[in-house]
Order: structure tokens, then C-alpha cells, then sequence
């Protein structure tokens, strides 16, 4: 909600990207919450690595990795990249040699004698990201808020914190060492801002692979032949399916009612839960932010003079929600004219969180500066911490009483239904207690079955039951159902006639690629051979389009990021016809219509800022090198040993 105020999350999760830019020691920092633990017993060991040679006189002999930090780690790899956590397994051993690699780098470090002291981690707290959190206005905030501060954020000692704030200074100082004689040529600084700056416009033809699909007419004979080549294929096409029998219940059908709850059961669970009441000091504020991209202070004078008119205007009556939803540079809350809610003390950036909890209700402030530009703020209410009375939240304990009762008395009605099932069988009992019995035919489990609002959980369990097994119970979201199975049917193949549709769709897929690009390349021949884009288009029955003026980052309807998919058009000069493209949803052919490089002024203007991000690059690939061989080599000297009991765990279960 608040978009623009809120913290950066780097301020609770990747509390050491600032520190190091290195593309693969940042995702172990930024995605292992392992890796700032304490350390962990020897029985928690996933490998060991061996220092030798000289650091042995200054070190232990070794170095661990822990179970639990790679555990962590593959996890929130499969979180990030939305794999099932069934996968987690598989994602061990990536992350176990991710985090071997960067204990590599720490031993490699002390090897070449570098340090840090506390005097290095004492300036890095003044200057570095969390300077105006803990030196606001230049003072230290003391010993005992920085702790909590430490605490909060990160869940370590200030001691631990400190620790490990040295390591990755230590990594950051490896990596300038190693990187330091990295150099890039003013002409390779030129050609590559005139080759990130350069601007395209083309015409294009475009075959569609669906209009394709539709042009693929396979015969029963070829159909029949396909069925039989790929016969393992449809062994199993045709899912299991099973019978049903079920009855299900809701509240409204409990024998003895709705659940009453007394006043000392609410008393008793206020006591106990106490701390879910509590409130913290908050207040309701709105505000209209004019941004500031970057410190041209050109821009910054500009922005503030905007801010202040739209002060003035305050001043002079203006309404607050008009002048938000005309000016406010946050979309988040511009459209709610500038509301932004009940905000918790501490929530926002410090400097809007001082105004905004400063001000008195109804009280308008001046031009608040902050890292995302001038705010105007006001505050509308104000709430002090307090614990909400029981009266207040009476209704509330009543109701989740309410439906625990509700979810027991179902529980316990659903297994006395079940043995009842069971000894005097599903119809008698359904009858005994006036519920409907339903009879399925053969369904599958992502059938929807009637009488029940969700039947997922229900089939679910219907479909690793066994046939004929006790009548069992499941979950229908708003009650319970007793069902059993009566029948089942396999999987098995179909016969070609009941399959042939979904035959003829596979046999279309099949065919599509070799047909896309079969006619891509005619595409391009054509065009080339007449030097006529329009015409050869025509004949194939390619639809032309033109672009936009566009760049390398650009994405082109049909084709999408030119950046991948045809770079090569940036190759063309005006008039020249690329060779085929095959994106894979369709195949195009297209003409260079115009083409602008960026000005010598241009090119002057960015130069730095292209050295410093292609010197970036270089850096960066340089020491994924460096960091690379350097494990090659451990591995080599067989100085890396891997636990069993962790070898194992890397294994599918």
C-alpha cells in the first residue's frame, strides 16, 4: 500500500547486497537467511574445507558449511524460481556448492592477507546504508536501540551481526583486489553506448503458427499411423476413474444445534491472547509526493518548487484529496487521493515516520524531504499503543469460538456417521439422518462433484482410497462427507476412434516446428530473391506490420525482446531484409526501414556512466572466473569433503 514509503527491503533480507555487487555472491547473501545464524554442532556439518598452507598458522585447519544454511538456501531458491518443494532435493547440491564456494573465497582472502578491523565495520555503520538509522543527524542512536535495531532486522547479537558484517566486507575487499587491473578502452566505452543506444524502425512479416496449425489436415490413415508410433505415448491417456458413494453434512445438520459460547469461555480466551489485541501507536496520514529520480540538483530544485505550489495552495484552501490525485508521483495512493491508511510507528522511512507521527490531527505539514523525493503530509488521526478493551472485541471472540465449536461438533459427527457407515452401511445411515446419498458414475479426481461446495479434498481422498474400503471422511469446506469406493478403473489407452481428436491435435504439434520453419525460410528466400518484403509476403500469406522506433530492449508484437529474439536486426543497414525468424509462436522476415545512431553528444554525455557500467561487467564476469577455478583447484587438491549423510540427502527420495 504504501509503494514509495515503505522500507527497502534490503533493510530486513538482503542486509548485504550494498556490500558486495558480484553477481554470484550475491545470491548466496541475498537468498540464504541461513547464513546468518549461529554456528551449528558438528552433527549439522555438510562439508568441510580444508585450508592448508599458510593460513594453517593463523586459522583453524578447517572450515563448515552447515546443513541447515544449505537446506535454507535451496529452499529459497525453489521459492524464488516457483518450483514445488518437492523439489527441494534436488536443489541441494546446487546450494551446498554455492555456499562452498563462498567459504572458498573467505579462506582466499585471509590468504592474501587481507583484514577488517572493527574500525572498518564502525565506518560502514556511519557511512554506509543504515547511516541516518543509526546516526541521525550525525548521533549515534546508542548501544542498546542499536541492538534491538540488530535484533529486529536480522534476528542476531550485535555481536554475530558485526561478525559476519566483517566477512562479506572481507569478500568485497578480495573482489577489488582481484578485479583492480580491469580496464575498458574509450573505443569499446563508445561502441558500446552506440550499440546499447541505437534505435531501429522495420517492416515485418509475420506467419502465425496457429494459422499454420489450421493448415495441417492429417488423413485417418496417417492419424492411425501416428497412434501406433507413439502407442507408449497413450498407454496411460485415458485417466483412472473411479465409483463414489457419498453423503455430506454442513452445521445447519448438527443433532444437537448450533454451538453456544459462554461469557467465561470469552473472558478465558481474551486472557490468553491478550498480546493479539494490543495496539501499536499509529496514526492515519495522507500526502502527495513529488519524486526525484537521482541528484541532479537541477531536477531537485525543480521538484521542490513544484511541492512547494502545491503547498501554497494548501494554504489557500486547496482540498488536499484534488491536489493529491492531480500531482501525487505515488501510484499507489494518488488514486485514493493521497490516503495511505493506518501507518505503524516505524513503517515508514524515518524522516516521514518523525513528521507524520509529529503532527496533530488534522495538522498539515511543510515540505518533508526523503530518498524518494518532497512529501506534503497530513495527518488525520492518531492512535496511541494500547490493548483494545474486551467489550470491544467480544464479538469477535464469540464468532472464532463460534466455529471452533462448530469445526469440532463436524469432526466428531463426521467419525460417529463413518462408523455408522461401516456397521450398518451408507444408505441406512444417510437415511437414519436425513441426508442425501449420491451415487457417482465413473469420474475423475478433478471432477466436481454435486452437493458439496469443494470437492478438491474429497477426491482427493476418494482417489487413494482403496475399492470397497471402510466408509472414510473428508473435508467439503463448508462441512464434511463419509464416502467409500465401489469401483475403479485404470488408467489404460483409448481406442483410436474415442481418441482421435486429441490424436490429430498431437499429430498437428508434431508437425507445426518443421512446418513454421519450412515457411519462414520460403519467406525469406522469396523476399530476398525479389528484394520485395510486401510481395513475397503476399504470396505466402504472411501478414505485414511495422514497429515503432525502437531499441535493443524494446518488445515487438510477434516477435517480443528484440534482445533475444533478433538482435540481428541491429546488424541491417536501411533496406536490408533479415534472414528468417523463428520465435516459436511464429516466424518472421523483416526490412530495415530506418536506423539512428545516438550523437557525439550523446555518446559524450554517457561516457562515464557507460565505463562505469561496462567496468562493472567486466569486474563481475572476471571474478565469477576467478572464483570458479579458485573451487576447481580446491576440488583438485581434494581439500572440499562432502559429509555422507549430506551426499545422501542431495539424492531423490
Amino acid at each position: 500500500m504504501i509503494r514509495f514509503l515503505q522500507k527497502d527491503s534490503r533493510f530486513t533480507k538482503g542486509v548485504f547486497i550494498v556490500i558486495i555487487s558480484v553477481a554470484c555472491i550475491t545470491m548466496v547473501i541475498t537468498l540464504v537467511p541461513g547464513i546468518f545464524q549461529d554456528d551449528v554442532s558438528s552433527s549439522d556439518t555438510y562439508a568441510t574445507i580444508r585450508h592448508g598452507g599458510i593460513l594453517g598458522r593463523f586459522l583453524p585447519a578447517e572450515s563448515a558449511v552447515s546443513t541447515t544454511d544449505v537446506q535454507q538456501l535451496a529452499g529459497r531458491i525453489l521459492q524464488r524460481q516457483g518450483l514445488p518443494s518437492f523439489a527441494l532435493p534436488f536443489m541441494m547440491n546446487q546450494a551446498g556448492q554455492m555456499l562452498i564456494q563462498q567459504q572458498i573465497l573467505l579462506n582466499e582472502a585471509h590468504r592474501l592477507g587481507l583484514t577488517v578491523t572493527d574500525d572498518d565495520v564502525r565506518r560502514f555503520l556511519h557511512t554506509g546504508m543504515w547511516g541516518e538509522v543509526l546516526f541521525p543527524g550525525g548521533k549515534y542512536i546508542g548501544d542498546a536501540q542499536y541492538a534491538n535495531f540488530v535484533s529486529q532486522q536480522f534476528g542476531l547479537s550485535r555481536d554475530k551481526f558485526e561478525d559476519q558484517l566483517k566477512k562479506e566486507i572481507l569478500t568485497n575487499r578480495l573482489q577489488a583486489l582481484i578485479t583492480g587491473s580491469v580496464t575498458v578502452s574509450d573505443s569499446e566505452v563508445r561502441n558500446a553506448y552506440i550499440q546499447q543506444g541505437t534505435k531501429i524502425k522495420f517492416d515485418y512479416a509475420v506467419l502465425s503458427s496457429d494459422d499454420l496449425r489450421k493448415t495441417i489436415n492429417p488423413t485417418d490413415a496417417e492419424l492411425e499411423a501416428f497412434f501406433k508410433q507413439n502407442a507408449n505415448r497413450y498407454a496411460t491417456a485415458v485417466p483412472e476413474q473411479r465409483k463414489l458413494q457419498y453423503f455430506a453434512f454442513t452445521y445447519s445438520n448438527l443433532p444437537q444445534g448450533a454451538p453456544q459460547v459462554t461469557d467465561a469461555e470469552v473472558q478465558q480466551y481474551y486472557t490468553a491472547h491478550q498480546k493479539d489485541y494490543q495496539i501499536d501507536d499509529q496514526v492515519k496520514v495522507r500526502h502527495i509526493l513529488i519524486k526525484v529520480d537521482g541528484s541532479d540538483p537541477k531536477a531537485d530544485a525543480e521538484a521542490k518548487a513544484k511541492a512547494q505550489g502545491i503547498l501554497d495552495q494548501l494554504h489557500h484552501g486547496g482540498d488536499f484529496a484534488a491536489l493529491a490525485k492531480a500531482n501525487s508521483d505515488d501510484p499507489g495512493s494518488k488514486v485514493q487521493g493521497g490516503e495511505l491508511g493506518w501507518v505503524k510507528k516505524g513503517a515508514t522511512v524515518p524522516e516521514f515516520d518523525k513528521e507524520a507521527f509529529s503532527l496533530a490531527p488534522g495538522q498539515t505539514s511543510g515540505l518533508v524531504r526523503t530518498q524518494f523525493g518532497y512529501h506534503i503530509i497530513q495527518t488525520e488521526e492518531k492512535q496511541t499503543a494500547h490493548t483494545r478493551a474486551l467489550d470491544e472485541v467480544k464479538p469477535e471472540i464469540q464468532a472464532q469460538l463460534t466455529r471452533q465449536k462448530e469445526g469440532q461438533l463436524e469432526l466428531n459427527f463426521a467419525a460417529q456417521l463413518s462408523a455408522e457407515a461401516l456397521k450398518n452401511g451408507m444408505a441406512a445411515t444417510a437415511e437414519a439422518h436425513h441426508l442425501q446419498l449420491t451415487t457417482t458414475d465413473y469420474i475423475s479426481q478433478d471432477s466436481t462433484l454435486p452437493g458439496v461446495s469443494d470437492s478438491t479434498k474429497l477426491l482427493a481422498a476418494a482417489f487413494t482410497a482403496k475399492k470397497s474400503a471402510a466408509p472414510q471422511t473428508a473435508s467439503t469446506g463448508d462441512g464434511y462427507a463419509v464416502f467409500e469406493v465401489s469401483d475403479i478403473q485404470p488408467a489404460h489407452a483409448p481406442t483410436f476412434d474415442a481418441w482421435k481428436s486429441h490424436i490429430a491435435d498431437d499429430f498437428r504439434d508434431q508437425q507445426l516446428p518443421q512446418l513454421l520453419a519450412k515457411k519462414t525460410a520460403e519467406l525469406a528466400d522469396r523476399a530476398h530473391a525479389e528484394n520485395d518484403l510486401a510481395k513475397a509476403a503476399k504470396e505466402v500469406g504472411a501478414t505485414i506490420k511495422t514497429s515503432d522506433l525502437v531499441g535493443r530492449d524494446a518488445q515487438v508484437p510477434e516477435i517480443g525482446a528484440l534482445a533475444q529474439a533478433a538482435p540481428q536486426l541491429f546488424d541491417l543497414s536501411v533496406g536490408g531484409i533479415s534472414s528468417a525468424i523463428n520465435t516459436g509462436h511464429s516466424g518472421v522476415v523483416a526490412k530495415l526501414t530506418d536506423k539512428q545512431l545516438p550523437s557525439n553528444e550523446e555518446v559524450t554525455k554517457n561516457f562515464e556512466t557507460t565505463r562505469d557500467a561496462l567496468l562493472e561487467q567486466r569486474r563481475e564476469e572476471m571474478f565469477q572466473v576467478f572464483a570458479s577455478n579458485l573451487t576447481q583447484q580446491y576440488t583438485k587438491d581434494r581439500r572440499i569433503y562432502t559429509s555422507k549423510k549430506a551426499q545422501q540427502a542431495n539424492l531423490p527420495g
